[in-house]
């Protein structure tokens, strides 16, 4: 193979891969968006206010799905170490009741921040922990996401002992979960379904356990209690069959991309929901709303252009080969991962049991 083949190659595969990244992320926000105005509807208008115990219902339900998927072989089930699929499920039911307990116990505005702080936490502990560099460029685009983000969302800020050490937990938590599902996807070499499908159960079990104390401590109310017409529990059914595509695209994009962009793809759900808020149920909207969705448009924008202009160099940074001199003809050239190794020996088949 020639390096200018093994170039095209490395360009077709990355043409694919952008491909599949895109359906992630347009099906992420869809989903997302989708299951935001379902359970908006099911808390504002039904008053079904039992967020942590819904989510233990999702999960629940993506694991039955799931379940059903493996059984019709639309996938592989593939085992691995069962310590980390543990942890790994249940750091993640942790962040999620974590993320509602600073919810409950803070300010609107001081829970947005909190969300803002995950994608600087998020960069701080790959840079430190796995060595990952992130560019000026991309350093710039976030801040102006996180900066516009600020602008529309974050009004009353107001600070509490409890809701900031639960924040802080709600935020460490959330990232350290975020990156080991991209970590242990490449380390074990699992797709997204397959992990999802084995950490599933661990996410609902800590959350079926926890859910109705959480609840019942943020809302006073008993979730057993509640009177479950028809109207809410066909609402309740439908956000729990989004929720199979919100759980699986977010496996998804995180294992395709980074924790960070799954971040900046959150911010901008966030957006489009302020957006469809004021255009569908006519929610408040001002100039600061206005504003600061056209700043994180513009450094999203800005994200993506620069994230995929870096993707592009790396697939396309095959080493020049050296000029052959005269009888090496049969050099063997293998290309792996954008690099060109020159073997002049024999291939040695080695037994791969």
């Amino acid at each position: 193979m020639t390096a200018k083949s093994a170039t095209k190659e490395k360009i077709g595969e990355g043409e694919k891969f952008q491909l599949g990244t895109v359906g992630a992320l347009s099906l992420s926000v869809a989903s997302s968006v989708s299951i935001v105005i379902c359970n908006k509807t099911l808390m504002s208008s039904l008053r079904f206010i039992f967020a942590t115990t819904l989510t233990s219902w999702h999960l629940l339900v993506t694991f039955c799905s799931l379940h059903v998927a493996l059984k019709l072989r639309f996938f592989e089930h593939k085992p691995f170490e069962k310590k980390t699929v543990m942890g790994f499920g249940i750091l993640n039911g942790i962040s999620i009741g974590l993320l509602n307990l600073s919810l409950g116990f803070n300010s609107v505005g001081f829970y947005q921040m909190t969300k803002l702080a995950i994608i600087p936490c998020t960069v701080l502990l790959e840079i430190l922990f796995l060595g990952k560099k992130f560019s000026k460029r991309i350093q710039f685009s976030l801040a102006i996401l996180l900066l516009g983000v600020g602008i529309a969302t974050v009004t009353d800020v107001q600070l509490n002992a409890l809701g900031s050490l639960l924040s802080l937990l709600a935020v460490i938590t959330t990232c350290v979960a975020q990156i080991m599902t991209n970590t242990i996807q490449k380390k074990f070499k699992v797709s997204s379904t397959q992990l999802l499908y084995q950490s599933c159960p661990y996410q609902a079990a800590t959350l079926l356990i926890s859910g109705p104390y959480l609840d019942k401590l943020l809302t006073n109310l008993n979730v057993f209690s509640f009177k479950y017409t028809t109207q809410v529990t066909v609402v309740i059914i439908l956000s729990c069959l989004i929720s199979i595509a919100v759980n699986f695209s977010t496996f998804l994009v995180i294992g395709r991309t980074s924790p960070v962009t799954y971040q900046v793809l959150g911010h901008l759900k966030t957006c489009l929901v302020l957006a469809f808020g004021y255009i569908i149920v006519h929610d408040p909207f001002n100039w600061r709303n206005i504003l600061g969705i056209m700043v994180a448009m513009a450094g999203m924008i800005i994200y993506s252009y620069h994230c995929t202009l870096e993707t592009q160099q790396k697939v396309t940074e095959v080493p020049q080969l050296p000029q052959a001199r005269e009888g090496e003809n049969d050099t063997l050239i293998n290309v792996e991962n954008t690099s060109t190794i020159l073997n002049k020996r024999p291939p040695v088949y080695k037994d791969k049991n």
